[in-house]
């Protein structure tokens, strides 16, 4: 039998790793504009761990490892398809996306909810999605 246990009270953080460090940093921190809460470098990994803020108290980890493998991402592969960030507006947010290069998908409309959302990708192809929460 299964012991009851409080409930979970909430989401706390995603960890990404990614190839180039710098690259990674600038576009979490500079383009997203995710605060940085703390910054590591671990020298007996030759690795960094950067900890950045969400707006609603969620956390991303930003790891750097070398040699790691790419991550599959086509055909998709078990495991975290992809990160949903929510957004009051996606309009100015594709705007900003493609002024600095960035590829965006078409913005579609969620058939189970009417909300609107769009897909890009960081610099590692990891899947990133946009979602309209207001509107």
């Amino acid at each position: 039998m299964i012991a009851k246990v409080p409930a979970l009270v909430g989401f706390h953080h995603v960890a990404l790793i990614c190839s180039d460090y710098r690259r990674s940093r600038a576009f979490y921190t500079d383009l997203l504009g995710l605060e940085v809460l703390a910054e590591h470098y671990r020298a007996e990994r030759d690795s960094w761990k950067l900890d950045l803020a969400l707006p609603d108290g969620g956390q991303l980890e930003l790891f750097s490892f070398p040699g790691a493998p790419p991550r599959p991402s086509y055909p998709e592969a078990q495991g975290l398809r992809h990160l949903a960030l929510a957004v009051a507006a996606l309009e100015p947010w594709v705007v900003h996306l493609e002024g600095a290069g960035i590829a965006v998908e078409p913005i579609r409309v969620d058939e189970y909810t009417g909300r609107r959302f769009c897909f890009f990708q960081d610099p590692d192809g990891l899947p990133l999605e946009l979602y309209e929460v207001s509107r």
